[in-house]
């Protein structure tokens, strides 16, 4: 009976191809795989913004919790990945990111105002009303927020001073 893996049939010149081949086919790839693996660069996984939390709901409830995003509704921006608990909110992001996403690349603003990245809870956040609509400014501490809610000169300085910070060789290349 002949081979159901004979591919090309021997009488008319043309090479056939059996199991034997195949098998050894399977374990020459399969030992060359780490050889050719090896060489490509691992590209690192995107990280997720705001600890997976839905930017555009932070704008919808007000002062309350921000909605948890979900993996089925991402999108990648700004070297992050943003994920939104339903799909129009990840289509209003998508539109227009800058009026969602936090301010200062999502540093505390009174560390960026003393010319330091400083991490921040993206549970601690503050809307503050800008000439272009609300901003979303997130915090290290509920003390800074309520410092910075507390002066209201120090979001237009944090604003002032963000610009040459983020330039600055500490800077994250993502923000």
């Amino acid at each position: 009976m002949p081979s159901v893996l004979r591919m090309m049939n021997q009488k008319h010149g043309n090479i056939g191809l059996t199991r034997r081949h195949c098998v050894g086919l399977g374990i020459a790839s399969v030992a060359a795989a780490p050889a050719w693996a090896a060489q490509l660069a691992p590209e690192p996984p995107a990280r997720v913004a705001l600890g997976g939390f839905d930017a555009v709901s932070y704008f919808l409830g007000g002062q309350n919790s921000p909605e948890t995003g979900l993996a089925a509704f991402e999108y990648s921006w700004s070297g992050r990945t943003w994920r939104f608990a339903h799909p129009a909110n990840r289509e209003a992001f998508r539109a227009e990111p800058a009026i969602y996403a936090p301010r200062l690349g999502g540093f505390d603003p009174l560390g960026v105002i003393e010319g330091r990245f400083v991490n921040t809870d993206p549970l601690i956040f503050l809307l503050v009303p800008g000439p272009d609509g609300s901003r979303l400014y997130l915090f290290r501490s509920t003390a800074n927020r309520a410092a910075f809610a507390a002066d209201a000169d120090l979001p237009g300085q944090a604003e002032a001073r963000w610009p040459d910070l983020r330039r600055s060789p500490d800077a994250d290349p993502a923000e």
